[in-house]
C-alpha cells in the first residue's frame, strides 16, 4: 500500500503533458546517444513532438547494450523533475545474443522445460544488456503458413500454445521482477486473433464468430495473462469489424473486464495511427480517442496521444482519469521491475561481457535446436556414416543465416556452420563443400562445382531453404515452394542417381514439391539458431536421434491452405483419401489430408503402441477415467517418443473437431525397452464454447485417440454420463 501510495503522489504531482509523455513510446533513432542501430519495425515518420516530450517520454523501443541504455537512462534522470526512470523494451523473441531455434521451431520440441530454459538465457543476456521488458510470447494461432509470421508462434493447436505461452511467461520473468535483475517483463502479443490474418497476407483483416475467437484463438493469450505477464501488445487487424487498438468490447470489456488484466497494454508499431487508414478514426485525434477509451496505455511510435489527448481532456471528450489509470499502470510496471530504487537495474558491461553468448547458454541453444529438428522422410540414408564421402552441397552449406527473423541482436558471423561442424564428426572421410547455387540464383559455375563434388561423393547433403528475411513480419508470400535455383540444384544432383539427404531451413511448413519425392530423407532443421550448426551434425551422424513433432501441418499444394489437423468433419466428409465418389467434401486435385499432419516426426529407432485400455467406459463430473497404452522401442538406437492424447467430442451443441489434443508424454526408451504411459481423463478437459458462449461439456459419447502424430493413433470410446 505505501508502494502505492507514493506512485499516486507522484502521479498527483506530474501536469498533464508530463502524464501523457509518460504514454508515448519512441524509437532508438531518437535519442542521440544510442544512434540509430535500433530494432526498426515499421516506418519512420516525423511525429511532429518537442524535445521537452522526447525528456519525458515514458519508455524506449529498439536500444540494448548495457553502455547505451546507461548512457540514456542517466541522460533522462537528469532531466526529469520527477525522478521517473525509463523503461527499455525490445522484441527478444527466441534469444537475445544468444540465439534459439525460431519459436515455431521450438514449438517442434514439445519440451516445455527447455523452452522455459531458453527464455530465462534470453532474459539474463537482454538484462544484463540494460533491458526491461521483452515483446514476447507470441501467442497467435496460426494455420496459414503463406503469412510469415507464423515462424513466431509455436503452431495450429491452442492447447500446446497455452503451455508454451506460460513456459515461456515463467522463463521471462521468473517469480520477483524487483530482486531478480536477471529477469525482464513479459509482453503477450498480439491481441487478438493476428494469426488469422486473411490469406495469409500480413497485417490484413481478421473475421471470425465470437464463439470461434474464443474457442481457439484466445485461450494461449489467456495462459499467458494467468502466468502472470505484465503487458500485452494489441494487433494491427480488426476484430469484428473493429481494429484491436480501438476496440472497447475486446479491451475494456474482455481483457481488462471479464479477465481483469490490470497490466500495461501497449500498441504494436503506429497501431493508434493505422486506425486512420482502416476507416475507423478521421485523424489523429480521432484515433487517441478510440484508443485511449479502449485502454491502450502506450502509444508506441506515433504521436497521437502526445498531440491530442490534452485537447480531448480540454473539450471534455476524454475524462483525465482515463490517462491517470494508464500512467498509474505503467508506473507500477517500473516500480515491479526496481527502477525507482535503481533506474539502471541489471544493466552492467562487466557482466554482459561475461555472460552474454557464453558457453552454457550455446549449450542449451544446441539442444533446443536438436530437439526442434524433425526428421520428414528417411530411407535407410540417415543417420550418415563416419567413413562415407560426403558431399555437402547448397546455399546454406557454409551459411550463417541460420538465425531467422527476430534476432537483431544475433550474429550471422558467428553462428555455426553446418559445413564446419560435418567436418568435425566426418572423420577425416573427406567432406567436400558447394555452393550450388544461391538462395535465388544458379550459375553455371556453382552448378559445375556442385556436380564435381558429388561426383567424388557416397552421398548428397542438400542444405536448402529460405533467407531469413523471407519469413517473419511482412514477409507473406503466395508461393512457398523453394526458389526455383534451388529445385533445379535438386534436380541436377537427382540425375547422378547417388542416395541424397536434404536439410531445410526456413520460417514456416513448405510446400515440398521438388524436394519430397527426390531425396531420399528430408529434415526441417527451421532456423535452429547459433548453434545450429552443431546440432544439425550431430543429428545427421547420428549423435543425437532427431526426436521433434511437427506443430503445424505440411501442406500437400499451397492451394490446400488453410489446411489443419482440428478441423471439422462437414455434413458430406470425404470417406477415405482414395475414395472415387463425387458429391463430397474434397479436391479433384489434391488429398483433403495434408502431406505432413501435426504432431508428426520420424526418428532413426521404431515406437511400437501396445493395446488401449481405458478404466472404464464411462466417465462422470468430479471422477477420473485412465487410458493406458505400452510403447516400445523395437530399434537399435535410444529414442524419445512423443505420445499424444486426442479426444473428440462425437455430438456437441455445436460442430466439434475431428480431434484436439489434450496431453502428452515424452519417454525416452533404450533399444528393446518399453514403458507404459497412463492419462487421466476428466469432465474438464471435454468443456467447449456452446453458441451462447458458455464453457461446459455434454453428456454422450466422446472418442479417445493416442499415437505418435494426430493422424496414426489408436481408438477407444467412452461415455460422459451427467
Amino acid at each position: 500500500m505505501a508502494e502505492q501510495r507514493r506512485l499516486e503522489d507522484i502521479l498527483q504531482q506530474m501536469t498533464l503533458d508530463e502524464k501523457i509523455a509518460q504514454l508515448q513510446q519512441l524509437a532508438a533513432p531518437f535519442y542521440e546517444e544510442a544512434g540509430d542501430e535500433g530494432l526498426i519495425t515499421g516506418p519512420m515518420e516525423s511525429l511532429g513532438i518537442t524535445e521537452d516530450t522526447v525528456k519525458n517520454t515514458g519508455s524506449v523501443l529498439g536500444i540494448a547494450g548495457a553502455e547505451k541504455v546507461i548512457s540514456v537512462q542517466q541522460a533522462h534522470m537528469a532531466n526529469n523533475r520527477h525522478g521517473i526512470p525509463l523503461l527499455f523494451m525490445a522484441d527478444i523473441v527466441h534469444g537475445f545474443k544468444t540465439i534459439f531455434p525460431i519459436p515455431l521451431a521450438m514449438g517442434c520440441s514439445w519440451d516445455l522445460e527447455l523452452a522455459e530454459r531458453s527464455a530465462e538465457i534470453a532474459a539474463k543476456e537482454a538484462a544484463v544488456s540494460g533491458l526491461h521488458v521483452t515483446f514476447a510470447p507470441m501467442a497467435d494461432l496460426v494455420r496459414d503458413p503463406r503469412w510469415g509470421r507464423v515462424m513466431e508462434s509455436t503452431g495450429e493447436d491452442p492447447h500446446l500454445n497455452a503451455l508454451f505461452a506460460r513456459a515461456m511467461v515463467r522463463g521471462f520473468q521468473g517469480k520477483d521482477l524487483k530482486n531478480d535483475t536477471d529477469r525482464v517483463a513479459s509482453c503477450v502479443k498480439h491481441f487478438a486473433a493476428y494469426g488469422l490474418s486473411e490469406a495469409g497476407r500480413e497485417y490484413n483483416t481478421v473475421d471470425l464468430s465470437e464463439r470461434q475467437l474464443r474457442e481457439y484463438y484466445l485461450p494461449a493469450y489467456k495462459a499467458a495473462i494467468d502466468e502472470g505477464a505484465e503487458m500485452v501488445m494489441t494487433s494491427f487487424n480488426t476484430v469484428e469489424g473493429i481494429p484491436a487498438s480501438g476496440n472497447v468490447k475486446l479491451m475494456r470489456d474482455l481483457l481488462r473486464g471479464e479477465w481483469g488484466f490490470d497490466g500495461v497494454v501497449i500498441s504494436d508499431w503506429a497501431a493508434i495511427r493505422e486506425l486512420i487508414a482502416h476507416g475507423v478514426a478521421e485523424d489523429d485525434r480521432e484515433a487517441a480517442l478510440k484508443a485511449i477509451q479502449a485502454g491502450v496505455d502506450i502509444d508506441m511510435m506515433t504521436s497521437a496521444y502526445v498531440l491530442e489527448l490534452a485537447g480531448l481532456v480540454e473539450d471534455g471528450l476524454v475524462d483525465e482519469s482515463l490517462i491517470d489509470e494508464a500512467v498509474l499502470r505503467i508506473l507500477r510496471l517500473k516500480d515491479k521491475l526496481g527502477l525507482f530504487e535503481n533506474p539502471l537495474r541489471g544493466a552492467d558491461p562487466e557482466a554482459e561481457r561475461e555472460v552474454v553468448y557464453c558457453k552454457e547458454h550455446l549449450d542449451a541453444a544446441k539442444e533446443l535446436a536438436v530437439k526442434s529438428s524433425v526428421l520428414l522422410k528417411n530411407e535407410g540414408v540417415l543417420p550418415l556414416k563416419r567413413g562415407q564421402r560426403i558431399a555437402l552441397i547448397g546455399p546454406f552449406a557454409q551459411s550463417g543465416d541460420i538465425l531467422g527473423n527476430w534476432s537483431w541482436t544475433g550474429s550471422q558471423e558467428t553462428a555455426d556452420r553446418l559445413g564446419t561442424a560435418m567436418e568435425a564428426l566426418s572423420s577425416g572421410s573427406g567432406l567436400v563443400v558447394a555452393e550450388g547455387c544461391g538462395i535465388h540464383d544458379i550459375t553455371e559455375r556453382q552448378l559445375e562445382e556442385a556436380v564435381k563434388a558429388a561426383g567424388e561423393a557416397d552421398i548428397i547433403v542438400l542444405a536448402l531453404g529460405e533467407a531469413s528475411e523471407m519469413s517473419g513480419e511482412a514477409a507473406s508470400r503466395t508461393n512457398i515452394k523453394l526458389p526455383e535455383a534451388q529445385l533445379g540444384l535438386v534436380r541436377s544432383m537427382k540425375q547422378l542417381g547417388k542416395p541424397m539427404v536434404a536439410v531445410l531451413f526456413n520460417g514456416r511448413p513448405l510446400d515440398l514439391h521438388g524436394i519430397y519425392e527426390e531425396a531420399d530423407a528430408v529434415l526441417e532443421a527451421w532456423f535452429p539458431g547459433s548453434a545450429g550448426g552443431a546440432a544439425i551434425a550431430d543429428l545427421l551422424y547420428g549423435v543425437a536421434n532427431p526426436s521433434g513433432r511437427l506443430t503445424m501441418s505440411f501442406p500437400i499444394t499451397v492451394g490446400q491452405i488453410p489446411v489443419y489437423y482440428n478441423c471439422f468433419n462437414t455434413g458430406r466428409p470425404k470417406p477415405t483419401e482414395d475414395t472415387k465418389e463425387k458429391y463430397v467434401s474434397q479436391y479433384l486435385d489434391s488429398p483433403n489430408a495434408p502431406l505432413f499432419p501435426f504432431g508428426f516426426g520420424l526418428s532413426y529407432t521404431d515406437f511400437s503402441y501396445g493395446e488401449l485400455a481405458l478404466s472404464s467406459t464411462s466417465l462422470k463430473a468430479g471422477q477420473t477415467l485412465q487410458a493406458k497404452v505400452r510403447v516400445s522401442n523395437d530399434g537399435s538406437m535410444a529414442g524419445t517418443e512423443t505420445v499424444q492424447l486426442y479426444l473428440r467430442d462425437v455430438s456437441g451443441e455445436v460442430v466439434r473437431p475431428l480431434k484436439e489434443l489434450k496431453d502428452f508424454r515424452q519417454v525416452t526408451l533404450a533399444p528393446g525397452e518399453s514403458t507404459e504411459v497412463a492419462f487421466e481423463i476428466t469432465e474438464a478437459q471435454l468443456r467447449y464454447h456452446h453458441s451462447d458462449l458458455s464453457f461446459k461439456s455434454d453428456a454422450g459419447k466422446f472418442e479417445l485417440h493416442i499415437g505418435g502424430n494426430s493422424r496414426d493413433t489408436l481408438q477407444a470410446e467412452f461415455r460422459l454420463e451427467q
